[in-house]
């Protein structure tokens, strides 16, 4: 099997795992390894935004923007739907969505910090607004 044939393949399997993943959770995606998205992670190129939203600390790429693009119409998908099935608004199921995806981030990968400012994550825990419940808590029941 030759390289580019792999890499449909990968691609193509990866997709239907993040689907699948996405219909149980949100979070669940980011365990998912997207070579392009995890490129421009690890560059700098994306980030996680305090909306629950992946946003860009600098201009990105069209590569980078389709495929952050990609990512947050699902994740629009799945708030959308969680956030009806626990009486909740979209905005609020997003903001503690983006607490936990934000408490994820790994060191060096950039995030928005509760002023707007992107930062880089350290070994420290990431910036979270004070409004975030604490890590590992459930997502909003209603």
């Amino acid at each position: 099997m030759n390289r580019a044939t792999l890499g449909r393949l990968t691609l193509g399997l990866g997709a239907v795992i993040v689907g699948a993943m996405l219909v149980t959770s949100p979070l669940a995606a980011q365990s998912v390894a997207n070579p392009a998205l995890e490129a421009a992670r690890a560059t700098g190129q994306v980030g996680e935004q305090t909306d629950g939203y992946l946003g860009f600390p600098t201009p990105p790429s069209d590569e980078v923007r389709r495929v952050a693009d990609s990512v947050n119409i699902k994740r629009r998908k799945v708030y959308v739907e969680r956030a009806q099935a626990r009486s909740s608004t979209v905005e609020d199921y997003a903001f503690t969505t983006a607490c936990q995806l934000i408490a994820k981030t790994r060191p060096g990968e950039k995030y928005q910090a509760p002023d707007g400012s992107w930062r880089t994550r350290t070994a420290e825990p990431a910036l979270r607004d004070n409004r975030c419940p604490p890590v590992g808590s459930p997502l909003p029941a209603g």
